[in-house]
C-alpha cells in the first residue's frame, strides 16, 4: 500500500498530469474507449463461462457496433443504441462457480485485490487481452503502457477523494473493494455485509 502511494506521488500522478495536459479531451476519450472496447472480448468470454447467454449476445453486438461504426472502438456508439457496458472478468467467473475470494492483497502497481481476483486478472490479461498478442514486443509494451497511464490519469481524482474522505485510507479501500467485488459476483443481489474470506 505504501509502495503504491509512493509510486502514485512520484511517478504516476506527474505522468498523468502531463498526459491530461498534452492529450486533448476527445483524444483521451478515444483512447479510453479503444481499450474499453478491446476489454469487451474478456467480458464476452466471461459472460459465456457464467452462462449469461443473453448478456453475452448483447456484448457481442456492442463489440461489433463499436468496432465497426465506432472506428475500432474509438467512439462508443453502442451505449447510445441501448447496449449498456457490462463488467465481467475471470475473478467474477470463479466467484460465480463458488470459489471464495481468499486473502485480501494490495498488489504493487495494481492496488487492492484478492487471491481469486489476482488469478482472474492473470487469466484475463494473458489469454483474453488482444494486446498481449501484438508483435513486435515494443508495440505491445507501448500499448500496455498507454492503457495503464490512461487508466491512472482517468482515476486520479477518485484516488484523491478517497485520501481526503477517509480516516484510514487502507481500511476504506479494503472494505470498499471487497464489498464491490462481492456485489459484482452476485450481480448486486443478497450481498452479505460481512463476507467470509474463503
Amino acid at each position: 500500500f505504501g509502495f503504491n502511494k509512493f509510486m502514485d506521488k512520484a511517478l504516476f500522478d506527474p505522468v498523468g498530469k502531463v498526459y491530461k495536459t498534452v492529450i486533448p479531451n476527445p483524444v483521451d476519450r478515444g483512447v479510453t474507449n479503444f481499450f474499453s472496447n478491446l476489454g469487451e472480448i474478456a467480458v464476452i468470454a466471461n459472460n459465456i463461462l457464467q452462462l449469461k447467454v443473453k448478456q453475452a449476445a448483447g456484448d457481442v453486438a456492442r463489440f461489433a457496433l463499436n468496432s465497426i461504426l465506432g472506428l475500432g472502438g474509438l467512439f462508443d456508439v453502442a451505449t447510445g443504441m441501448g447496449l449498456p457496458k457490462h463488467d465481467e472478468d475471470f475473478g467474477q467467473t470463479l466467484g460465480r462457480w463458488g470459489i471464495g475470494p481468499g486473502p485480501f492483497l494490495m498488489a504493487p502497481f495494481f492496488g487492492p485485490t484478492t487471491l481469486r481476483d489476482a488469478v482472474g486478472f492473470g487469466v484475463d490479461s494473458a489469454f483474453l487481452n488482444p494486446v498481449t498478442y501484438v508483435d513486435p514486443e515494443a508495440y505491445r509494451a507501448g500499448l500496455l503502457a498507454l492503457n495503464y497511464v490512461d487508466y491512472q490519469a482517468d482515476n486520479k481524482s477518485a484516488r484523491s477523494l478517497i485520501g481526503e474522505a477517509s480516516v484510514d485510507e487502507y481500511e476504506f479501500l479494503k472494505n470498499a473493494y471487497l464489498d464491490r467485488r462481492q456485489g459484482q459476483v452476485r450481480d448486486g443481489a443478497d450481498v452479505d455485509p460481512n463476507p467470509g474470506m474463503y
